[in-house]
């Protein structure tokens, strides 16, 4: 049980993997996709249950965000590419992540990518989008996650700047 957390999370990652190998939009996308969204909400709550939350689980929870992320992004990316406005709005919130990551690095010596509730809720907003193609046009959800995205990295860069910790 001590280690249930850190094997939900890397189960994230593989999980994330075999995505880049499904047709994008398929059943099997959609069953991995889904797995690995209920795997990040459970893996800390996992981890507080059974008292096992560690550095080294934080840093993997990071890493398979990440993995996560830029998979969907890869897979996802053909969806977006003729609305210009999301492609701009993500490059910005990528550079602005990536200046946060650096910014984090030099003056802590160390990976810095804070939980905030507004990374939270933009995540949970990513996470619906592919959900709701079926039914809503991808240019008017994207919208709401564009500013989430946005803000929730200004915040994310003003926390990791001033040293102010704001976790969930």
């Amino acid at each position: 049980m001590k280690h249930l957390a850190n094997i939900i999370t890397a189960s994230r990652i593989a999980a994330s993997f075999f995505l880049l190998f499904v047709k994008t939009l398929s059943p099997w996308f959609y069953v991995l996709y889904v797995y690995c969204g209920v795997s990040d909400m459970i893996d800390g709550t996992v981890a507080r249950m059974t008292n096992s939350q560690s550095s080294f689980g934080a840093k993997l929870d990071s890493v398979s965000d990440v993995c996560f992320f830029a998979v969907c992004a890869i897979k996802l990316f053909g969806l977006i590419k003729n609305e210009k406005y999301i492609t701009v709005f993500a490059a910005v919130v990528l550079v602005l992540k990536l200046f946060s990551i650096i910014c984090g690095a030099f003056k802590y010596k160390r990976l810095v990518m804070p939980h905030t509730v507004l990374n939270k809720i933009t995540g949970f907003l990513l996470f619906l989008v592919p959900l709701t193609l079926s039914f809503a046009d991808i240019k008017y959800t994207a919208i709401p996650v564009c500013i989430f995205a946005f803000a929730a990295a200004v915040h994310e860069l003003f926390c990791v700047l001033t040293g102010k910790r704001i976790e969930y």
